[in-house]
C-alpha cells in the first residue's frame, strides 16, 4: 500500500469539498475586516469573524501596529524564547495578562490551538486523570488524544455527570497515585453558553482536583473588567490554570497561560511546541 492511497478519502467533512470548496469551506473574503466584506463581488454579511471588540480596525491598534513593525521589524526577536527570542516586552506583557485575570504569573504561547495542547501534555502524566465537558473544543479533545493516561467525560454542563466521573477518577487515582484534573470551556465556542465554572468550583469541597479553564471566547467579553469567564462567576481564584487567546476580542495572534509562579515556571520548561518554536514577534502582540 502506498501512503498516498488514503488521501481519495478526504474524511467527514471533506468528503463535501467539491460541493462546498470556495462558498460553505475555504470561502474568500475581501476588504477590510468589518461587519460586511466582499465576497464573490457581492457586499455580504459576516457573522463569523473573531473580532469581538472591534478591534482589528481600530485606528490606534492599526497605529500601534505600524509603529511595531517599523520599529522592529516583523521577525523580531529572532530563535525560540529559551534561546534567543526572550524581550523585555513579552515579559512585560506576561505580566500585564496575569494580573488581569488575577494569577501570579502567565507565559505566552504562540497560538491558541497549539497552547493548549502544550499545556495538557506538559502538565498530565500517565498516572493523572482527566475529567473533560463532552462539548470541549477540539484543541482540548486532540490534546487529550496525545495524553496516555485515562480519561472521563461528563454530560455538558451536567453537574451530576461531571460528580459521578469525578468519583471514578477519584478511584482510579487511589491506584495510579496521580492527580485529577478537570477541564473545561469559559464560554463555548460553538453554542455560546457559559461554562459552569461555579458549581464545577464548589465540587473541590467534595473532590480533590485541579482545573482547567479554556477561555478563549471569555476574555475581554465576560466580567466587570474583561477579564473573562471566572471573573463573571467570581471564582478567579479557584481556578487554576487560566487559558486565555488573542485571536478573539483582541483580534490578533496569539495565546497565553496563566497560574502560580512554579507552574508557570514549569511550562516554560517543559512545554516543547514553545521551547522548539519560534518565539512570538513582537508586532504581533504589540498593539494589543
Amino acid at each position: 500500500m502506498d501512503i498516498f492511497d488514503k488521501v481519495s478519502n478526504l474524511g467527514p467533512i471533506g468528503q463535501w469539498q467539491s460541493q462546498a470548496h470556495g462558498y460553505f469551506s475555504f470561502p474568500k473574503l475581501e476588504g477590510e475586516i468589518k461587519p460586511r466584506m466582499m465576497f464573490r463581488g457581492k457586499e455580504v454579511l459576516t457573522w463569523s469573524l473573531n473580532n469581538y471588540l472591534g478591534l482589528a480596525n481600530h485606528p490606534e491598534v492599526r497605529k500601534a501596529d505600524a509603529d511595531a513593525a517599523a520599529k522592529f521589524g516583523m521577525a523580531y526577536p529572532m530563535g525560540a524564547r529559551m534561546m534567543s527570542g526572550q524581550t523585555s516586552k513579552h515579559e512585560e506583557l506576561e505580566d500585564k495578562l496575569a494580573a488581569l485575570v488575577g494569577k501570579p504569573a502567565a507565559f505566552l504561547l504562540n497560538y491558541g490551538y497549539q497552547g493548549m495542547i502544550s499545556v495538557i501534555d506538559s502538565m498530565l502524566g500517565r498516572n493523572d486523570v482527566v475529567v473533560y465537558d463532552s462539548e470541549a473544543h477540539a484543541c482540548i479533545i486532540d490534546g487529550l488524544r496525545l495524553f496516555p493516561g485515562k480519561r472521563f467525560v461528563f454530560k455538558h454542563n451536567d453537574m451530576d455527570s461531571c460528580r459521578k466521573q469525578l468519583e471514578h477518577a477519584t478511584k482510579l487515582i487511589e491506584t495510579t497515585k496521580g492527580g485529577i484534573l478537570v477541564i473545561t470551556e469559559g464560554v463555548f465556542g460553538m453554542a455560546g453558553d457559559l461554562g459552569n465554572l461555579k458549581a464545577i468550583a464548589d465540587l473541590k469541597k467534595e473532590f480533590n482536583f485541579r482545573i482547567l479553564v479554556d477561555d478563549a471566547h471569555g476574555l475581554g467579553t465576560m466580567g466587570k473588567t474583561g477579564a473573562g469567564t471566572p471573573e463573571h462567576f467570581g471564582v478567579q481564584d479557584q481556578i487554576d490554570l487560566h487559558f486565555g487567546t488573542f485571536a478573539k476580542s483582541m483580534a490578533g495572534i496569539g495565546a497565553f497561560i496563566a497560574s502560580t509562579e512554579p507552574v508557570i515556571k514549569y511550562l516554560a520548561y517543559n512545554m516543547r511546541s514553545q521551547i522548539f518554536a519560534k518565539s512570538l514577534p513582537c508586532p504581533w502582540f504589540m498593539a494589543h
